[in-house]
C-alpha cells in the first residue's frame, strides 16, 4: 500500500503542472501581449482613432491662418449680328473668347468662433490620446486575464486528471480488500462512481480548457499550446501605496475615464461660448488679384487685357437668423451642463472601481494565505483518513471526499492568485497608472 499512497500523493503535490510541460516553444506573457498588440482589431482600431483625433489640432489652427485661393475661367462665344439697316450699322459675325483667373487672399481678423474652435480642437486630442491610453489598459487587462483564464483552465484539467488517477488507485485497493474480505462491497460502488464522475469532470474540463485558449487566440491571433505557468513559490504584495484613499485620489484625478470626460467637459463648454460668439460681427481682410482676356466684344473687334488688384476688410453682422442662433446657444448651453454631469459620474465611478479593486486585491491575498494553510491541513487530513482506512476506523468515502477536498483547495488556491494578480492591474488601471512595466513584473512571478 505504502507504494501507491506514495504515488497518490506525489500526484497531488505536482498536479497543478501536469498539463503545463515547460519544454521549448511555451509563451510568456509579455510576448502573449506584444502579440495581442500587433493582432487585436479593437487596439488597432484605437490606434487609428488616435491618429485621426490629432488631425483636429492642424484642422482647428487653419480656422485662424490665412487662405489663398486660385480661380480661373475660359470662355468660348460666336456672336452673329444681322443689322437692319446696313448703312447705320453693317451685320458682322465676331468670337469674342476670353479668359482670366483671379488669386484671392483671405485673413481672418476677428473671428471668435473660429478661436473657439481651435481651442476645441486641443482639447478633443487630450481627449484622443486619453482614449487611446484607456485602450492601451484594457488590452493588457484582458490579455491578463485571458492569460490566467487559460492557466486556471489547465490547472483545473489537471487536477481532474490527478483527482482521476487517485480514484482510480483507491477502486483499485478497494478491490483488493473486498476481494480478501476486509472491505465491503459498498466501498469498490462509491469508488466507482467517483470514477465515473471523474471521467465526465475530465471531458468538461478539457472542453473549457480549450474554450480558454480560443479565447486568447481572439486576442492573437495564435493559438498556444503551452503558457508558462505561475510558480508556485510566488508571493503576492500587497497595494503600494497601502492606503486605499490614496488609490481613490489618484483614480478621481488622473484614471483615463476622468480624462476623457474632462476633456470633453471642456470641449462642451467652449462650444456653448463659440454658440454665444455666433452673433458678434466678423472681420476678414481681403486681397485679391486677377487678370482677364479678351480677343472681341459685341461692340468692338478690338480685344483687351485687364490686370485688376484690390485690398478690403470685409465686415459681416448677422442680424437675423430665425432664431437659429439663439437655438444653438441653448442646445449648447445645455450640453455643457450634461458633460459636467457626466465629469461627475466618471469620477465616482472610478473612485467606486478603486475601492473595490482596492479590496479585492487586499481580500484576495488573505484569502490565498488561507487557502495555502489549507491545503497543508487538507493533505494532512487525506494522509490521516488514508492510514485510517488501512487500520479499518475510516471507509472508503471518507479517503474519497479527503482527496477531494484537497484537489478542490488546490484548483482554488490556484484560482485566488489568479484573480488577485488580474485584480492588482486593473486596480492600477482604476487609477490610471497600468503600465507595461506592470506586465512585466507580472511576468517575472512566471515560472522560466
Amino acid at each position: 500500500m505504502a507504494g501507491p499512497a506514495r504515488s497518490i500523493l506525489l500526484s497531488q503535490l505536482t498536479s497543478l503542472f501536469l498539463c503545463l510541460p515547460l519544454a521549448a516553444g511555451a509563451e510568456d506573457l509579455i510576448q502573449v501581449y506584444r502579440d495581442a498588440q500587433r493582432y487585436d482589431a479593437v487596439y488597432s482600431a484605437a490606434r487609428f482613432t488616435l491618429e485621426a483625433g490629432r488631425e483636429r489640432l492642424p484642422q482647428g489652427r487653419a480656422l485662424l491662418l490665412p487662405t489663398l485661393n486660385l480661380s480661373g475661367s475660359v470662355q468660348r462665344s460666336r456672336v452673329d449680328s444681322d443689322s437692319r439697316d446696313e448703312t447705320a450699322s453693317p451685320s458682322f459675325v465676331r468670337r469674342p473668347n476670353s479668359s482670366g483667373y483671379t488669386l484671392t487672399f483671405t485673413q481672418p481678423v476677428f473671428r471668435p468662433q473660429n478661436y473657439y474652435q481651435y481651442r476645441q480642437a486641443e482639447f478633443q486630442v487630450q481627449q484622443a490620446e486619453a482614449t487611446f491610453g484607456q485602450a492601451s489598459q484594457d488590452l493588457i487587462i484582458r490579455v491578463a486575464q485571458a492569460y490566467f483564464d487559460v492557466l486556471a483552465a489547465q490547472d483545473t484539467f489537471a487536477l481532474v486528471r490527478a483527482q482521476k488517477e487517485a480514484i482510480s488507485e483507491q477502486l483499485a485497493q478497494a478491490k483488493r480488500n473486498f476481494e480478501v474480505g476486509t472491505a465491503t462491497i459498498t466501498d469498490t460502488h462509491e469508488a466507482q462512481a467517483r470514477f465515473d464522475l471523474s471521467g465526465a469532470q475530465e471531458i468538461a474540463a478539457q472542453n473549457d480548457l480549450e474554450n480558454r485558449r480560443r479565447t486568447l487566440q481572439l486576442l492573437t491571433g495564435k493559438f498556444y499550446e503551452r503558457l508558462n505557468p505561475l510558480r508556485g513559490d510566488v508571493r503576492l504584495s500587497p497595494p503600494n501605496p497601502t492606503n486605499m484613499e490614496t488609490w481613490v485620489d489618484l483614480a478621481e484625478k488622473q484614471s483615463f475615464p476622468v480624462q476623457v470626460q474632462e476633456a470633453n467637459e471642456r470641449v462642451a463648454a467652449l462650444e456653448a461660448r463659440r454658440a454665444s460668439a455666433a452673433h458678434l460681427p466678423t472681420l476678414d481682410f481681403v486681397g485679391t488679384y486677377g487678370q482677364t482676356g479678351q480677343s472681341a466684344s459685341t461692340s468692338t473687334s478690338v480685344g483687351s487685357d485687364q490686370t485688376a488688384a484690390t485690398i478690403s476688410l470685409q465686415f459681416a453682422v448677422p442680424l437675423f437668423q430665425g432664431g437659429a442662433l439663439n437655438s444653438r446657444e441653448r442646445e449648447a448651453a445645455a450640453l455643457a451642463n450634461r458633460a459636467r454631469d457626466e465629469l461627475d459620474n466618471a469620477r465616482r465611478n472610478s473612485a467606486l472601481a478603486a475601492r473595490q479593486n482596492y479590496l479585492s486585491v487586499i481580500n484576495g491575498i488573505a484569502q490565498v494565505g488561507a487557502l495555502e494553510q489549507a491545503l497543508v491541513s487538507s493533505r494532512s487530513a487525506l494522509d490521516s483518513n488514508r492510514l485510517g482506512y488501512e487500520v479499518g476506523v475510516r471507509i472508503n468515502i471518507d479517503v474519497l471526499n479527503a482527496q477531494q477536498q484537497v484537489f478542490s483547495t488546490q484548483r482554488d488556491l490556484a484560482v485566488a492568485r489568479y484573480n488577485t494578480i488580474t485584480n492588482h492591474l486593473r486596480l492600477k488601471a482604476a487609477a490610471g497608472s497600468l503600465r507595461d512595466e506592470d506586465l512585466e513584473e507580472v511576468n517575472r512571478a512566471l515560472a522560466p
